[in-house]
């Protein structure tokens, strides 16, 4: 949307209907469906490299089904399904969740493909705000596996309980410790209980990371989001590690001695480290409080930044890799392996949309696992994935992993 000058250019009264609070998901052609918001019980889709186009909307009863219904009074709203959660299949339609329960819809005929029970334990979108994420797409001619996983959020009546236009007795409801998984490629499917997170969390980030793991990271253990509406800062990351027995699958890392809550946002960085920011629970700037807003800047260093791994860190060659894709071909990576011959069964080439981040959820995010053609130990040939319900157009962060441990990335094109 912006001119060959790099200055943008703003369009007003683009959009079908007023949005706030909604979410986005990138198509397999590069347009965009934006969902929901406060009282738009409806989805739209931007054309890509438009400004001008003629905005179409397509009313989506399920938003207004899973709406908590407002109270009397000015601003005495609770929703409980404000951003919810998007993710492109890799059959082009998206899945859509927004509360307690999802569904598969069509997006460019509003069809609702599949419709899945409510998800037991509470509400996890804002204000709740629990954490969702799909898992990687190992890509394979046949079905490709798609997954999802939601941790966390908090309780149906916890906004109400806590935020001050409600209640003046506030209480702030510990948030949720769950997980559940569901398998969105199986006609079959139904939520599958996860093991509990080590703690309770709500407005925390579940992010991706080049090993195919996840990193659940920021939010509080206590309340929802909104002004002052949480309390007992969750400081600890713990590690999501997906494909391992059920009982084993996360870790808590180091933890951090600043809070992350109301308005945090973290992204996984090209070096492999987690760049951490924000936090301010106040309409205004505010520090002689309990939790102050927040101007420091961190980065977390993953396990597999180790200075003990080094001796294990793949060097990916700019100079002599492929920066721009095309779907479904083959394209080249140089690397450089440190000791002994790589094989196949040793490395594992990743590639990670970079997501848009707020209030607890990273739209768009995705990692695809992209098949090995060929493992030398100065260039490893590499197929492309095969469409844009896979990979959508875009720039994308490569990883190659060697034995569990990543490299620096570099930024490709793929279309």
């Amino acid at each position: 949307m912006a001119d060959p000058n790099a200055n943008f250019v703003e369009k007003k009264n683009v959009l079908a209907d007023k949005r706030w609070y909604s979410s986005n998901q990138v198509l397999e052609d590069g347009s965009s469906v934006i969902v929901g918001g406060r009282n738009s019980f409806s989805y739209e889709i931007i054309p890509p490299n438009k400004m001008e186009f003629v905005p179409k909307k397509f009313n989506l009863k399920f938003l207004q089904e899973t709406t908590v219904p407002k109270k009397p009074g000015p601003g005495m709203y609770i929703e409980n399904n404000l951003y919810p959660f998007l993710f492109l299949l890799p059959d082009g339609n998206v899945f859509l969740f927004a509360n307690d329960r999802g569904i598969i819809f069509h997006p460019h005929t509003g069809t609702i493909v599949r419709q899945f029970p409510k998800l037991p334990g509470g509400a996890r979108n804002y204000p709740p705000s629990g954490m969702a994420a799909l898992l990687p797409l190992t890509v394979v001619p046949e079905n490709i596996h798609a997954e999802v996983v939601i941790c966390g959020g908090n309780t149906q009546e916890s906004y109400p309980s806590v935020d001050s236009k409600h209640t003046k007795d506030r209480v702030f409801t510990p948030a949720l410790k769950d997980c559940h998984r569901i398998v969105l490629s199986k006609h079959d499917s139904t939520w599958e209980k996860e093991q509990d997170m080590p703690s309770g969390r709500c407005m925390g980030d579940l992010l991706h990371l080049p090993t195919g793991d996840l990193l659940m990271i920021n939010g509080a253990q206590k309340g929802v989001a909104g002004w002052e509406n949480a309390i007992d800062p969750n400081f600890t990351p713990v590690l999501y590690q997906p494909n391992k027995p059920m009982g084993q699958r996360f870790k808590e890392m180091v933890p951090t001695k600043i809070a992350r809550m109301y308005h945090s946002v973290s992204a996984l960085i090209p070096d492999g480290k987690i760049l951490v920011a924000g936090s301010n629970p106040h309409a205004k700037y505010t520090y002689d409080v309990d939790y102050p807003t927040e101007l420091r800047v961190e980065k977390f260093s993953p396990h597999y930044l180790d200075p003990g791994l080094n001796k294990f860190r793949p060097v990916i060659a700019p100079e002599k890799t492929e920066k721009m894709l095309k779907y479904s071909k083959e394209f080249k990576i140089g690397v450089k392996f440190s000791g002994a011959q790589a094989t196949p069964q040793d490395v594992k080439v990743t590639m990670i949309y970079p997501p848009f981040t707020t209030h607890g959820f990273s739209m768009n995010q995705r990692l695809v696992i992209l098949p090995l053609k060929a493992v030398t130990n100065d260039l490893i040939t590499v197929e492309a994935p095969l469409s844009g319900k896979i990979a959508p157009p875009g720039y994308y962060m490569l990883f190659v992993n060697y034995r569990g441990v990543p490299s620096k990335g570099v930024w490709v094109h793929v279309d």
